[in-house]
C-alpha cells in the first residue's frame, strides 16, 4: 500500500467515527512503526513557498514566523534559516516529537497545537503565516472554521501565504479535496489586503494545479 493509500484509509477511518483530525496522529504513529507513509515526508521545503521567498528576496531579520500544520518541519526550518523567529505547530503530537528528534539543534519552536482552536496568545502576534497544504485535508463540513483561524494570528503588517492544491488527481474522496477559488478567497478579512492569487501547475505532476496566494495586514 502506498503513502496515498494509507492517508485515505486513516482519513476514511477518522472521518467515519465523526473525527476529522485524529487520523493525522495516527498516519505519524504507523509511520513510525514502520506501517504506513507519509506522503509529505520529502527532503525539501515545498517548491511553492521556496520560489514565493526567493522572488520576494524575503528574510526574516528576526520577525515571527508561523508554521501551520508543520508536520515533520521541513517549511519551518527552511523560515528558520532565512532568519525568522519561528515557532511550528502541528495536531499530530508525534509529528511534534519527531521534528525535534530530526531537528536537535533547530531554533524553531515545535508545538502541538489545533488549527481550529490555536492558543488565544497566538493572535495578532505573527508577522508571516504560512499554511500549506493543511486546511485541503479537512473534510469540506470543517474547512470554514479552519480557514476564519489563520488571518487573526497576523500582526499588523504581517503577511499570509496560503499554498494548496487547487485540482489534483487524487480520488474524489481524498485527501486532499482541493480547494476552490472562493474557499482560497475566504481566507482574507476586512482586515487584510490580497496581494496575488495565483494558479500554479505542478512541476512534479502536470495533472495537479496549485494554488499561492499572499495577503498583508
Amino acid at each position: 500500500m502506498g503513502a496515498d493509500e494509507d492517508t485515505r484509509r486513516l482519513a476514511a477511518a477518522s472521518l467515519a467515527a465523526g473525527d476529522a483530525t485524529g487520523w493525522f496522529e495516527r498516519l505519524y504513529a504507523e509511520a513510525e512503526a514502520g506501517d504506513a507513509e507519509v506522503p509529505w515526508d520529502l527532503p525539501r521545503p515545498s517548491n511553492l513557498l521556496v520560489e514565493w521567498a526567493r522572488r520576494a528576496a524575503v528574510t526574516g531579520a528576526g520577525r515571527r514566523a508561523l508554521v501551520v500544520g508543520c508536520g515533520l518541519g521541513r517549511d519551518a526550518e527552511f523560515l528558520a534559516a532565512l532568519g525568522f523567529a519561528t515557532c511550528a505547530f502541528d495536531i499530530s503530537e508525534t509529528a511534534v516529537r519527531t521534528a525535534r528528534e530530526r531537528h536537535p539543534d533547530s531554533p524553531v519552536d515545535y508545538q502541538v497545537a489545533d488549527l481550529l482552536d490555536p492558543p488565544p496568545a497566538w493572535r495578532g502576534r505573527f508577522d508571516l503565516v504560512v499554511e500549506s497544504n493543511n486546511v485541503q485535508a479537512l473534510p469540506p463540513p470543517v474547512r470554514a472554521r479552519a480557514i476564519a483561524q489563520v488571518g487573526p494570528l497576523l500582526a499588523p503588517g504581517g503577511t499570509l501565504l496560503v499554498l494548496a492544491a487547487a485540482a489534483t488527481t487524487a480520488p474524489a474522496d481524498g485527501p486532499p479535496w482541493p480547494l476552490t477559488r472562493a474557499e482560497v478567497e475566504s481566507f482574507g478579512t476586512p482586515a487584510l489586503s490580497p496581494m496575488s492569487i495565483e494558479e500554479i501547475p505542478d512541476a512534479d505532476d502536470k495533472l495537479v494545479v496549485r494554488w499561492r496566494a499572499e495577503w498583508r495586514r
